[in-house]
């Protein structure tokens, strides 16, 4: 078949020697030849076994599995390998969880934000359209109340002012010429006089109202110091009062209780002397005559019977060292409760002289204060004084008229 195919060309290669106008067919043809036959060598070159596409495709199946594998193993997001799934559920209920709070607090913030917005927007608006009105008030004020012919230098600048003259018609002077500049300026003179006499009147009265403010204020505040000072001496009086009450009322407590306790202390000793007057009249006594009726006394002869005098003597001074023991330790908690009681009337004293010097001192202190407050005002009276006399004395005079219209520009 190839030397079949290969004869065509043979031919057109002969018949174009013969004939050039065929030349440019066959130098073509030629080369598709040469071209079919490279795509055929390549064909054949490529030419695979069976065998070799079965094991190249186990080999990716198997490179596809490791990656699975590997996948399955190192990637920490899918992997279950050793994991504790519930635990991991669990954290992430919880992420959730805390993130729809998250959520719902962003919500409500945003919808705070909101409100709080639009309430601004409506107070913007507010004091907008406030504003406007304003705005408006004052420019209605300006136009009623305001307008130029009210201006005290209208007469300067009024365009119908020749109009406004009297016989109608004027004669025309010069450029610069002003025929009613004296009277002008005499009106003028006359209104800033008026001015001046009026600002006067309005400073005098200001003052005088000031001046009667400040007398109340002084009558108010030297009242109010008054009735403080009365207060605090009632307070003072009060207390004293009821700090000497109280150290009365202890003394006589610690008085009486120091009675109480040297009556029963001497009650005390009675009983004790007694009772060993009878210890020892019933150790003289016979065992088998009969003893006082009292159940004190049967006691005392059924624990003497059977013992000798030295056993009797031994608990005679016995008992006898026990009454002292005892007499002394009385003595000594009378001696801490009479320290006591002191300590206590001392404190009591103690008190009511801290307290009496924190009266004496706050009495200085307020005092100092009112001084102060004393020397203050009389301050404030002079400086008051000076500027009314020194300062605030500057009355227009014909120096400060004759200042105005000295040029013609």
């Amino acid at each position: 078949m190839f030397m079949m195919r290969m004869q065509p060309p043979s031919i057109l290669a002969t018949v174009c020697l013969q004939c050039p106008c065929f030349v440019a067919f066959a130098f073509k043809t030629t080369c598709w030849l040469i071209q079919s036959m490279v795509g055929l060598l390549l064909k054949m070159n490529k030419v695979e076994l069976q065998s070799d596409r079965i094991a190249a495709a186990n080999l990716e199946k198997r490179r596809t599995i490791e990656v699975q594998r590997k996948e399955r193993i190192f990637n920490e997001r899918i992997r279950t390998i050793g994991v504790d799934k519930d635990a991991l559920d669990y954290q992430v209920k919880e992420r959730r969880d805390r993130e729809e709070q998250e959520a719902e607090i962003l919500k409500v913030y945003a919808t705070d934000l909101l409100r709080h917005d639009r309430a601004a927007c409506v107070l913007e608006s507010r004091e907008l359209r406030d504003r406007r009105c304003l705005e408006e008030t004052v420019q209605h004020f300006r136009q009623v109340f305001q307008q130029p012919t009210s201006r005290r230098e209208f007469d300067l600048n009024d365009p119908d002012l020749l109009k406004k003259q009297e016989g109608g018609q004027v004669l025309q002077g010069l450029a610069g010429e002003d025929p009613g500049c004296r009277d002008r300026i005499k009106r003028q003179q006359e209104q800033l006089r008026e001015w001046s006499l009026q600002q006067q009147r309005e400073l005098e009265i200001a003052r005088r109202q000031q001046r009667q403010a400040d007398q109340q204020y002084d009558q108010s505040t030297v009242v109010l110091d008054s009735r403080a000072v009365e207060l605090q001496t009632i307070q003072e009086q009060k207390q004293r009062a009821l700090t000497v009450a109280t150290k009365d009322f202890n003394l006589a407590k610690a008085s009486e209780v120091t009675e109480q306790r040297q009556r029963e202390w001497q009650q005390e000793e009675e009983d004790n002397s007694v009772e060993i007057q009878n210890q020892l009249q019933t150790l003289e006594m016979d065992e088998g005559q009969e003893g006082s009726a009292s159940v004190l006394g049967l006691a005392r002869l059924w624990l003497n019977k059977g013992l000798n005098a030295e056993h009797q003597k031994h608990i005679i001074n016995f008992q006898l060292q026990q009454a002292e023991e005892k007499k002394r330790a009385s003595m000594a908690k009378q001696q801490r409760e009479l320290l006591q009681d002191q300590s206590r009337v001392a404190s009591a004293r103690t008190a009511l002289l801290l307290e009496r010097q924190q009266a004496r001192t706050i009495k200085q202190l307020r005092r100092n204060i009112d001084n102060s407050n004393a020397q203050l005002a009389e301050a404030q009276q002079s400086q008051k004084k000076y500027f009314e006399k020194t300062v605030n004395t500057n009355v227009p005079d014909e120096r400060y008229f004759s200042q105005f219209n000295t040029t013609s520009r």
